[in-house]
């Protein structure tokens, strides 16, 4: 039986796992519940399995029955503070938490691959880690996984690592995406705050007005990027919070906002960062201000390796079907912490369409909205390429022959 066919027969144990951790969504590093559901998913298999101990994380690794190399599978297991509106006939049973994002898919699909995995473990020839990781959405979990040891979990450093991640819009339902080069950008926080002296709105020569010096470093950094980056190697600004003052005759002491950071390539992504603050620290001195500018690198650029791309696509092609497979055009403008894994090893970050096949994806919600619903339809031919992937890269013949 083939790969994808065995997983198609566990799709009711998919769906229900999938269920389970929907209905209780934990979110940033601390998932003990789905911890617990993972672990009693992955019970009864071959594998070596090691908690994290600053995260609630699952390393687990499967040990073929020949000698050969490692690779690496990764599925991110947190939510998000979103209160859900999705109108699924399953749905979130904590108020604020949401699986907007589909990382409850990606945690089924790998303990699936695990399961395939596991039962062809006489003819592996190498090892699989499989990487359940919290804290994807801002936290940084998979840093703190390299930290504790996941990529050395077998022994020897992984010759390739794979993530997956579902969309719930845009792209067809069991569509794969993915491309070789700049995947998903790199993504900072910049706060800056501005701060002068505070007075009488009916005489502000007598202070020193923060607020209209904190608009023009707002417009001068839009002005900055677009004639200080290349036009092919973008960088995206956006100011998304900003706040000063308490009523309209009163100058406040200081004004305070917030961007996202967006860029492409490992070079831009190194020069925005001087670039901002010393455009900002210009701006409040030749006004007499003092500015405090931080600016806190949050996730690289995914690179994805041009040879694993290659790889994932034409597996894709072969086992799914032309149809099924999409080179993407350019990179996503979302920001993944697989990057930090893809930046050590050789890696393929690879989207696949999970709307509902009764909805329209050009104009279904989006991931992170509290609207997003994501079809259990996709599961099984995600374990089943989550494993695919593992054995073709550990050199065997194919287990999946052509549909």
């Amino acid at each position: 039986m083939s790969l994808r066919e065995s997983a198609a027969d566990m799709r009711d144990e998919l769906v229900r796992l999938r269920h389970a951790l929907h209905r209780q969504p934990e979110i940033g590093l601390d998932l003990p519940r789905t911890q617990e559901k993972v672990l009693a998913a992955l019970s009864g298999l071959p594998l070596e399995v090691r908690l994290g101990e600053r995260l609630s994380s699952v390393t687990a690794v499967l040990r073929g029955a020949r000698p050969g190399p490692t690779v690496l599978l990764r599925g991110d297991m947190d939510a998000l503070p979103v209160s859900e509106r999705s109108g699924a006939e399953v749905t979130s049973q904590v108020d604020g938490r949401m699986h907007a994002c589909g990382h409850d898919l990606h945690t089924t699909m790998l303990a699936g691959a695990a399961h395939l995995l596991s039962a062809r473990r006489d003819q592996l020839a190498g090892n699989v880690i499989f990487m359940f990781q919290p804290g994807e959405e801002g936290q940084g979990g998979a840093k703190i996984m390299i930290d504790e040891g996941v990529l050395d979990a077998a022994g020897e450093r992984p010759v390739a690592a794979y993530a997956l991640h579902v969309i719930s819009a845009a792209l067809p339902q069991g569509v794969f995406i993915t491309k070789g080069g700049p995947m998903m950008a790199a993504a900072d926080k910049f706060v800056v705050t501005v701060r002068g002296a505070g007075g009488h709105g009916s005489a502000p020569h007598r202070a020193k007005d923060p607020i209209p010096v904190a608009c023009e470093m707002v417009t001068a950094l839009q002005t900055m990027v677009t004639r200080g980056f290349d036009v092919f190697d973008p960088v995206v600004v956006t100011v998304g919070s900003f706040h000063a003052g308490t009523t309209d005759n009163v100058i406040p002491d200081e004004a305070r906002f917030e961007a996202t950071i967006r860029s492409f390539s490992r070079t831009s992504h190194e020069r925005i960062q001087e670039r901002v603050v010393t455009l900002v620290k210009g701006i409040a001195a030749a006004y007499g201000l003092e500015v405090e500018a931080d600016y806190q690198v949050s996730y690289p650029v995914t690179v994805n390796n041009g040879a694993e791309a290659d790889f994932v696509g034409a597996t894709i092609r072969e086992v799914y079907g032309e149809q099924r497979f999409v080179e993407a055009p350019q990179p996503f403008t979302g920001s993944e912490d697989f990057s930090f894994v893809a930046d050590r090893i050789p890696s393929a970050f690879v989207a696949l369409g999970a709307c509902p096949s009764d909805t329209d994806a050009g104009k279904a919600a989006y991931n992170h909205s509290p609207e997003a619903r994501f079809d259990d339809a996709v599961l099984p031919d995600g374990a089943a390429l989550y494993a695919e992937l593992a054995v073709r890269r550990l050199g065997l013949v194919p287990l999946c022959p052509p549909q």
